[in-house]
């Protein structure tokens, strides 16, 4: 079984909000100390509804992934997308904004 990547204490992290769906969700993304994405963070702010709890579930599920070493392109293609490729979440759209981001 492959181990799982300790994160540092103290470690870079940033914020931001976006759109998906017609709700507003707020982001929070850690990362190793090489710079490589180690966790996210979503929530939409209104704690303990249906769309909020779904949200931060999605974000442990891939903190965990990308903490095994799972990486952040195979959690994007295994997301939902509608016809035209699109998210169909917040999770997919929090990883396509984090994909957007990376050098090429």
């Amino acid at each position: 079984m492959t181990e799982r990547e300790k994160l540092p204490n103290r470690r870079a992290a940033e914020s931001f909000n976006f759109e998906v769906g017609g709700f507003h969700y707020i982001a929070t993304v850690g990362r190793f100390d090489d710079g490589r994405i180690a966790e996210v963070f979503l929530g939409n702010g209104k704690c303990g509804s249906t769309t909020d709890v779904a949200a931060r579930d999605s974000a442990v599920v891939a903190s965990l992934a990308l903490q095994f070493g799972v990486p952040l392109e195979s959690l994007r293609r295994a997301l939902l997308r509608d016809g035209a490729g699109r998210p169909g979440g917040p999770l997919g759209a929090l990883l396509d904004i984090l994909a957007a981001e990376q050098p090429a």
